[in-house]
Protein backbone atom coordinates (compact mmCIF):
# COMPACT_ATOMS: atom_id res chain seq x y z
CA UNK A 1 0.00 0.00 0.00
CA UNK A 2 1.21 3.59 -1.31
CA UNK A 3 1.08 5.84 1.66
CA UNK A 4 0.91 9.57 1.11
CA UNK A 5 2.36 12.17 3.70
CA UNK A 6 0.43 15.06 4.74
CA UNK A 7 2.62 18.27 5.59
CA UNK A 8 3.11 17.41 9.28
CA UNK A 9 4.77 13.81 8.05
CA UNK A 10 6.92 15.74 5.43
CA UNK A 11 7.86 17.73 8.31
CA UNK A 12 8.72 14.45 10.22
CA UNK A 13 10.26 13.09 7.28
CA UNK A 14 12.79 16.11 7.05
CA UNK A 15 14.03 15.84 10.32
CA UNK A 16 14.80 12.38 9.94
CA UNK A 17 16.42 12.72 6.48
CA UNK A 18 18.78 15.80 8.07
CA UNK A 19 20.23 13.01 9.77
CA UNK A 20 20.24 10.55 7.39
CA UNK A 21 22.34 12.89 5.25
CA UNK A 22 24.67 14.19 8.00
CA UNK A 23 25.51 11.15 9.17
CA UNK A 24 26.62 9.98 5.53
CA UNK A 25 28.35 13.67 5.30
CA UNK A 26 30.77 12.46 8.61
CA UNK A 27 30.78 8.94 7.21
CA UNK A 28 31.77 9.84 3.90
CA UNK A 29 34.53 12.37 5.03
CA UNK A 30 35.79 9.70 7.28
CA UNK A 31 36.90 7.71 4.20
CA UNK A 32 40.72 7.39 3.92
CA UNK A 33 43.48 5.31 3.42
CA UNK A 34 44.21 3.02 6.73
CA UNK A 35 40.94 3.41 8.45
CA UNK A 36 38.82 0.11 9.06
CA UNK A 37 34.73 0.24 7.65
CA UNK A 38 34.10 -0.42 11.42
CA UNK A 39 35.52 2.91 12.43
CA UNK A 40 33.30 4.16 9.59
CA UNK A 41 30.27 2.35 11.06
CA UNK A 42 30.74 3.62 14.51
CA UNK A 43 31.47 7.48 13.50
CA UNK A 44 27.82 6.87 11.82
CA UNK A 45 26.09 5.58 14.72
CA UNK A 46 27.76 8.06 16.74
CA UNK A 47 26.39 11.17 14.97
CA UNK A 48 22.99 9.40 14.71
CA UNK A 49 22.61 8.70 18.26
CA UNK A 50 23.95 12.39 19.22
CA UNK A 51 20.70 14.01 17.10
CA UNK A 52 18.64 11.77 19.34
CA UNK A 53 17.55 9.03 16.61
CA UNK A 54 18.02 5.74 15.73
CA UNK A 55 20.02 4.08 12.88
CA UNK A 56 17.36 2.20 11.60
CA UNK A 57 19.56 -0.61 8.94
CA UNK A 58 21.25 -1.61 12.59
CA UNK A 59 19.10 -4.71 13.24
CA UNK A 60 16.67 -4.98 10.28
CA UNK A 61 16.02 -7.88 8.93
CA UNK A 62 19.27 -8.83 11.37
CA UNK A 63 21.59 -6.24 9.76
CA UNK A 64 24.76 -6.22 12.27
CA UNK A 65 25.65 -2.82 11.60
CA UNK A 66 24.79 1.32 11.35
CA UNK A 67 25.60 1.20 7.26
CA UNK A 68 26.20 -0.89 4.36
CA UNK A 69 29.58 -0.17 3.57
CA UNK A 70 30.33 -2.05 0.19
CA UNK A 71 34.13 -1.57 -1.15
CA UNK A 72 34.84 -1.76 -5.47
CA UNK A 73 33.31 -5.01 -6.70
CA UNK A 74 30.63 -5.19 -3.57
CA UNK A 75 27.54 -3.53 -5.07
CA UNK A 76 25.37 -2.97 -1.55
CA UNK A 77 25.43 -4.82 1.89
CA UNK A 78 28.56 -4.64 2.92
CA UNK A 79 29.20 -5.50 6.53
CA UNK A 80 31.58 -3.13 8.34
CA UNK A 81 34.99 -4.93 10.00
CA UNK A 82 37.58 -4.48 12.02
CA UNK A 83 39.80 -6.29 9.53
CA UNK A 84 38.34 -4.50 5.76
CA UNK A 85 40.92 -1.36 6.06
CA UNK A 86 40.44 0.73 3.28
CA UNK A 87 43.43 1.66 0.58
CA UNK A 88 44.11 4.19 -2.01
CA UNK A 89 42.50 3.71 -5.19
CA UNK A 90 39.73 1.78 -3.32
CA UNK A 91 36.19 3.25 -3.99
CA UNK A 92 33.72 2.92 -1.01
CA UNK A 93 29.46 2.88 -1.15
CA UNK A 94 27.98 3.95 2.13
CA UNK A 95 24.23 3.41 2.52
CA UNK A 96 23.12 4.37 5.94
CA UNK A 97 19.25 5.92 7.35
CA UNK A 98 17.85 7.73 10.53
CA UNK A 99 14.45 7.21 12.17
CA UNK A 100 13.30 9.78 14.40
CA UNK A 101 10.17 11.22 15.40
CA UNK A 102 8.27 7.60 13.87
CA UNK A 103 9.79 8.42 10.12
CA UNK A 104 12.90 7.24 8.43
CA UNK A 105 15.47 8.88 5.98
CA UNK A 106 17.93 6.73 3.57
CA UNK A 107 20.64 7.75 1.22
CA UNK A 108 24.05 6.26 0.18
CA UNK A 109 26.89 7.48 -2.25
CA UNK A 110 30.53 6.25 -3.83
CA UNK A 111 33.40 7.78 -2.11
CA UNK A 112 36.81 8.01 -3.63
CA UNK A 113 39.42 6.64 -0.84
CA UNK A 114 42.93 8.22 -1.78
CA UNK A 115 44.02 7.93 -5.65
CA UNK A 116 41.38 6.31 -7.60
CA UNK A 117 41.52 5.47 -11.82
CA UNK A 118 39.85 7.96 -14.03
CA UNK A 119 37.75 4.70 -14.94
CA UNK A 120 36.76 4.91 -10.84
CA UNK A 121 35.73 7.96 -11.39
CA UNK A 122 33.57 8.12 -14.76
CA UNK A 123 31.38 5.25 -12.81
CA UNK A 124 30.82 7.38 -9.93
CA UNK A 125 30.43 10.77 -11.77
CA UNK A 126 27.97 8.43 -14.11
CA UNK A 127 25.89 7.19 -11.13
CA UNK A 128 25.32 10.01 -9.42
CA UNK A 129 24.29 11.92 -12.12
CA UNK A 130 21.74 9.32 -13.33
CA UNK A 131 20.02 10.02 -9.83
CA UNK A 132 20.05 13.41 -10.38
CA UNK A 133 18.31 12.94 -14.19
CA UNK A 134 15.87 9.99 -12.56
CA UNK A 135 14.77 12.61 -9.77
CA UNK A 136 14.01 15.17 -12.31
CA UNK A 137 11.35 12.78 -13.29
CA UNK A 138 9.33 12.34 -9.75
CA UNK A 139 6.47 14.67 -10.55
CA UNK A 140 2.89 14.39 -10.36
CA UNK A 141 1.41 13.06 -12.97
CA UNK A 142 4.37 11.15 -14.08
CA UNK A 143 5.24 7.53 -13.45
CA UNK A 144 7.52 5.09 -11.86
CA UNK A 145 8.62 3.99 -15.21
CA UNK A 146 9.64 7.55 -16.26
CA UNK A 147 12.08 7.25 -13.31
CA UNK A 148 13.61 3.85 -14.14
CA UNK A 149 14.41 4.57 -17.88
CA UNK A 150 15.93 8.01 -16.43
CA UNK A 151 18.06 5.62 -14.72
CA UNK A 152 18.75 2.96 -17.21
CA UNK A 153 18.61 4.87 -20.60
CA UNK A 154 21.59 7.21 -18.78
CA UNK A 155 23.74 4.34 -17.44
CA UNK A 156 23.72 2.18 -20.42
CA UNK A 157 23.76 4.46 -22.90
CA UNK A 158 27.17 4.91 -21.46
CA UNK A 159 28.37 1.64 -21.45
CA UNK A 160 27.37 0.18 -17.92
CA UNK A 161 25.33 -2.78 -16.20
CA UNK A 162 21.95 -1.44 -14.56
CA UNK A 163 21.45 -3.74 -11.49
CA UNK A 164 17.64 -5.49 -12.22
CA UNK A 165 17.67 -7.23 -8.75
CA UNK A 166 17.79 -4.25 -5.97
CA UNK A 167 15.33 -1.69 -6.11
CA UNK A 168 14.72 1.86 -4.63
CA UNK A 169 11.37 2.16 -2.88
CA UNK A 170 9.15 4.05 -0.91
CA UNK A 171 10.18 5.23 2.73
CA UNK A 172 7.82 6.49 5.70
CA UNK A 173 7.02 5.14 8.98
CA UNK A 174 8.78 1.98 7.67
CA UNK A 175 12.28 2.10 5.68
CA UNK A 176 10.63 -0.41 3.15
CA UNK A 177 7.39 0.76 1.60
CA UNK A 178 5.54 0.42 -1.61
CA UNK A 179 6.43 1.06 -4.16
CA UNK A 180 9.33 -0.53 -5.29
CA UNK A 181 11.61 2.17 -7.38
CA UNK A 182 13.51 -0.24 -9.96
CA UNK A 183 16.30 1.30 -11.94
CA UNK A 184 15.29 0.18 -15.88
CA UNK A 185 11.96 0.24 -17.06
CA UNK A 186 9.53 1.82 -19.87
CA UNK A 187 8.33 5.17 -20.00
CA UNK A 188 4.95 6.11 -19.39
CA UNK A 189 4.33 2.62 -17.46
CA UNK A 190 3.97 1.79 -13.73
CA UNK A 191 2.06 3.21 -10.77
CA UNK A 192 1.46 6.67 -11.35
CA UNK A 193 2.93 9.31 -9.35
CA UNK A 194 1.01 11.66 -6.34
CA UNK A 195 1.93 14.71 -4.60
CA UNK A 196 2.58 12.93 -1.16
CA UNK A 197 4.58 10.08 -1.90
CA UNK A 198 8.40 9.98 -0.31
CA UNK A 199 10.36 7.55 -2.54
CA UNK A 200 14.24 6.49 -2.05
CA UNK A 201 15.65 6.57 -5.52
CA UNK A 202 19.11 4.48 -5.63
CA UNK A 203 21.01 3.75 -8.52
CA UNK A 204 22.97 0.17 -8.77
CA UNK A 205 25.30 0.92 -11.40
CA UNK A 206 28.32 -1.61 -12.51
CA UNK A 207 31.06 -1.01 -14.53
CA UNK A 208 30.95 -4.36 -16.34
CA UNK A 209 28.23 -6.75 -16.48
CA UNK A 210 24.64 -6.25 -14.70
CA UNK A 211 24.74 -9.63 -13.30
CA UNK A 212 25.17 -9.85 -9.57
CA UNK A 213 26.09 -12.20 -6.52
CA UNK A 214 25.28 -12.53 -3.25
CA UNK A 215 28.21 -13.83 -1.14
CA UNK A 216 27.98 -16.56 2.04
CA UNK A 217 27.82 -14.15 4.70
CA UNK A 218 23.91 -13.74 3.09
CA UNK A 219 24.25 -10.10 3.12
CA UNK A 220 27.26 -8.78 0.46
CA UNK A 221 25.95 -8.55 -2.78
CA UNK A 222 29.14 -8.29 -5.26
CA UNK A 223 29.31 -7.85 -9.37
CA UNK A 224 29.75 -11.07 -11.04
CA UNK A 225 32.56 -10.34 -13.48
CA UNK A 226 34.59 -8.42 -10.41
CA UNK A 227 34.24 -5.50 -12.15
CA UNK A 228 33.36 -2.00 -9.99
CA UNK A 229 30.06 -0.82 -8.95
CA UNK A 230 28.96 2.51 -7.15
CA UNK A 231 25.40 3.17 -5.45
CA UNK A 232 24.02 6.69 -4.96
CA UNK A 233 20.42 7.25 -3.60
CA UNK A 234 18.48 10.04 -2.04
CA UNK A 235 15.01 10.36 -0.31
CA UNK A 236 13.24 12.40 -2.22
CA UNK A 237 9.08 14.08 -1.72
CA UNK A 238 6.60 14.51 -4.59
CA UNK A 239 4.86 17.85 -4.42
CA UNK A 240 2.79 19.85 -6.51
CA UNK A 241 5.91 22.12 -7.12
CA UNK A 242 7.78 19.32 -8.13
CA UNK A 243 10.65 17.07 -6.58
CA UNK A 244 12.27 17.70 -3.41
CA UNK A 245 15.61 15.93 -2.06
CA UNK A 246 14.89 15.43 1.84
CA UNK A 247 18.49 14.25 2.17
CA UNK A 248 20.53 16.86 0.43
CA UNK A 249 22.95 18.17 2.93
Amino acid sequence: MIVLKTSRELALMKEACRISAGALKVAGEAVRPGISTWEIDKIAYDYIKSQGAEPNFLGLYGFPATACISINDEVIHGIPSKTRILKSGDIVSIDLGAKKGGYNGDNAATFACGDVSDEAKRLMDTTRDSLYEAIKFAVPGGRIGDIAHAVQSFCEERGYGVVREYTGHGVGKELHEDPSVPNYGTAGRGVRLLAGMTLAIEPMINQGTARIKVLPDGWTVKTLDGKLSAHFEHTVAITKDGPVILTKV
